[in-house]
């Protein structure tokens, strides 16, 4: 299973290190992680199911419940 967000799909992005110095600025490649986190969320069928979700999308879900 990818590491991903339950809700909106996010997903790891490729990017590049800052070089600081230099003549040539070598590009070092990362990856950027999104920033997941386990939340208990409601199934269609009535349970619930610990998913990892977003900071975003739990933060959003906090708001709608309210």
């Amino acid at each position: 299973m990818a590491r991903a967000c339950a809700v909106c799909g996010k997903e790891s992005m490729g990017g590049f290190n800052p070089q600081s110095s230099g003549m040539n600025r070598v590009r070092a490649h990362r990856r950027y992680q999104p920033n997941l986190q386990p939340l208990t969320l409601p199934t269609a069928t009535g349970g619930t199911k610990r998913q990892l979700v977003c900071t975003r999308c739990r933060r959003t879900i906090a708001k709608a419940s309210r």
